[in-house]
């Protein structure tokens, strides 16, 4: 009778602890387990793995390329305790999800996971949403599927021949050159792009062309038009000789006439909504964000704001890796209201602006978007930090604007003419505002002519000649690289980022005016990787390495051929590399500085940051210093020292004193005798804000 008792009260407990027993979902980051966890209730249990949680060992190459290139992974060092923590509470769960993002790296992630955890490959485990909202999260788990092998395969195949690549040319250039650089299949097109920038801008010749802008009046009112020709052909003004002869017909005195009137309607469209390479490059351009605060602050946003009110953590964009302009039939029909009720039916579009897909993207995902149109950025301006709310406005009035009619505008261009010389002016007024009342900074500026007829007289009010000079191309922004990536069919939505970080952080460029600028060191790794390398540069070649991967993700391709067929051609080039390569010496450059500590000569060397000043005595005297550039200007603060320009460890410029760290003066913008009398410097928002008080080189 008592045995009978205890059985059943262990059945009990075991029932309740089954009745106990939570679903268990990984995701990748905390704040996003935050946001889910919220939308599934109770019953669910959700924790990140920080990342990836294997990878291939840094320490060796990993990969055995006798063996079908057969990966070696190994638990990423310093995650024990977090792969720890999540088998144990794997083990206790009632179910396991694998929730990483919807892409090929997200895929990787969750096969991992699948391995770490002992989880059977057959079962229907993997869940993907494309944003992260109540209704998408709690549809995904109502159709979980397994792990798509041809996805991890495509990363796999990726990440085996960055690998392949970047354990081969690598050690090739520590032997050459120096230690702790590195080459890969992206950043070296992207760093060749800048270099043929560089040689174009080096061999340019300036050629000379003047300009003749001249001033006409009717009655009150004045407008401005240009130089077009002589006798109904256009001209160009290549001297100041030419510029005489026209000048030489003119009779200021006497009115010109209005000798044709063009007026037209001209509708400007909407652009598409974001991918992640336009929202980079917009977000450049506009915000002057770099690329890699863009990609941090849109993951915040992607995975979830603490909105309050009720709200808690909320998901406020779509999944911010896409090359698509796809818009979901429910956010169309949402942002049509919303432009309705807003500003009017004439206000909006029965059909998106979708571009057209570059060759070889994905159209896996949507564009780029807000999860809920109504969200406005106004109304959530006190939630968002100021970086958040401006990319989340750019985001929100690029999407409302893609679903919006035309900006139309009356234009008018006139041609005025005296003695033979003619001159055209063209003027241009909005009449609808169209998509522009959402994206106010796609606003066209107002040009308007006065009102003029053919036959009309005006008066010239003032002649301005101008001598130009042709100038060269201009070098790349973050902006221009990455539409020229894309253009070439280099890299992926996820590779632009990391990739510019790279060749910055190994000093083959510097940034000079948000502009890329190639070191004598990226000259030398790139000279090298060209000649040795030549596929690993050449544009088409990546390209295609691109469009393999992408076969591999849809299955029409297997990942060991595609590697295969990419390595034993490299393989042959590495060896000859290391065959043929001799030592290359970097001369240190003497400089008419002693150090202050010994008195020996100091010299230029090259650091992880650039160039500094060094004792030549080293390693006996260890004494450095900054490589800096008086800019002939007396500290406004101290009155002792001399303003010196000086640059931060990620390259942007700033201003401060000679005398630092005896005086604190620090500035963004280059001070002149009329600026900053007392010392005082405005504050700007940016990442380098705490650099420049102290961390500088």
């Amino acid at each position: 009778m008592v045995e009978a008792k205890a059985t059943k009260k262990t059945s009990k407990r075991k029932s309740t602890k089954k009745r106990n027993q939570k679903k268990l979902v990984i995701v990748e980051s905390p704040s996003k387990a935050k946001t889910i966890e919220k939308y599934l209730g109770s019953g669910y249990k959700v924790v990140a793995s920080i990342g990836h949680v294997r990878d291939l060992p840094k320490s060796t190459l990993g990969v055995d390329v006798d063996n079908d290139y057969e990966p070696r992974y190994i638990n990423i060092r310093g995650k024990g305790p977090v792969i720890k923590d999540l088998r144990k509470a794997a083990k206790g769960a009632k179910a396991v999800y694998l929730a990483s993002d919807p892409d090929r790296e997200g895929e990787a992630i969750a096969w991992h996971l699948q391995h770490i955890l002992d989880l059977d490959p057959a079962n229907a485990n993997r869940v993907v949403f494309n944003e992260i909202t109540k209704d998408t999260v709690k549809n995904a788990f109502k159709a979980p599927r397994t792990i798509n092998q041809d996805l991890v395969d495509a990363q796999q195949a990726r990440r085996i021949i960055d690998r392949l690549v970047g354990y081969s040319i690598s050690p090739i250039l520590w032997k050459t050159v120096k230690r702790g650089l590195s080459a890969g299949r992206v950043q070296s097109v992207a760093l060749g792009l800048i270099l043929a920038r560089e040689r174009e801008i080096q061999a340019f010749e300036p050629e000379e062309y003047w300009t003749l802008d001249s001033e006409f009046k009717k009655g009150r009112s004045k407008f401005k038009s240009t130089f077009y020709g002589f006798d109904g052909k256009k001209q160009s003004l290549p001297d100041n000789a030419s510029i005489q002869a026209v000048l030489k017909r003119l009779d200021k005195d006497a009115d010109f006439n209005i000798t044709k009137v063009t007026s037209k309607e001209r509708k400007r469209q909407p652009q598409p909504p974001f991918t992640t390479s336009t929202m980079q490059q917009t977000a450049n351009n506009q915000l002057k964000f770099r690329t890699r605060k863009t990609m941090m602050t849109a993951q915040q946003l992607y995975e979830g704001v603490n909105l309050g009110r009720g709200l808690g953590q909320v998901g406020l964009i779509t999944y911010m890796r896409t090359d698509s302009t796809r818009l979901s039939s429910q956010a169309k029909n949402a942002a049509a209201q919303y432009i309705h009720d807003e500003w009017g039916e004439e206000y909006s579009r029965h059909k998106p602006v979708e571009a057209a897909l570059q060759e070889g993207a994905q159209d896996a995902h949507e564009a780029i978007r807000p999860t809920d149109v109504n969200r406005t950025p106004a109304s959530i301006k006190d939630k968002l930090t100021p970086d958040q709310f401006k990319l989340y406005s750019l985001i929100w009035s690029r999407f409302v604007a893609s679903l919006m009619t035309p900006e139309i505008l009356d234009t008018m261009a006139v041609t005025i003419e005296q003695n033979g010389v003619l001159f055209h002016a063209n003027g241009s007024k909005t009449k609808f505002p169209g998509f522009t009342k959402a994206y106010p900074a796609a606003k066209e500026k107002d040009n308007a002519l006065p009102a003029l007829a053919v036959g009309d007289l005006v008066g010239l009010a003032k002649s301005d000649p101008q001598q130009h000079f042709t100038m060269p191309p201009a070098r790349y922004t973050e902006a221009a690289l990455i539409k020229a990536l894309e253009e070439n069919g280099v890299g992926r939505p996820s590779t632009y980022a990391p990739t510019l970080d790279t060749i910055q952080r190994r000093n083959y460029v510097r940034i000079d005016a948000r502009k890329f600028v190639p070191t004598e060191l990226g000259e030398i790794v790139q000279n090298i990787v060209e000649d040795k390398f030549p596929d690993i540069t050449n544009t088409k070649f990546t390209a295609q390495v691109e469009h393999e991967l992408d076969e591999i993700e849809v299955g029409d391709e297997q990942w060991v051929p595609v590697v295969d067929t990419f390595y034993r051609p490299f393989s042959k080039e590495v060896q000859s590399a290391e065959e043929t390569l001799e030592k290359i010496t970097m001369h240190d450059e003497l400089v008419e500085q002693d150090c202050e500590v010994c008195g020996a000569p100091m010299l230029v060397k090259m650091g992880r940051y650039g160039k500094f000043y060094a004792c030549s005595r080293f390693p006996d005297c260890r004494n450095t210093k900054a490589i800096v550039q008086e800019i002939g200007l007396a500290c406004p603060k101290c009155k002792k020292g001399q303003v010196v320009e000086r640059k931060t460890k990620r390259g942007r410029r700033f201003y401060g004193c000679s005398r630092y760290p005896d005086c604190d003066f620090v500035s963004w913008d280059k001070p002149t005798e009329a600026t900053l009398p007392d010392g005082t410097t405005p504050k700007k928002e940016g990442d380098d804000q705490h650099e420049a008080a102290g961390g500088v080189k």
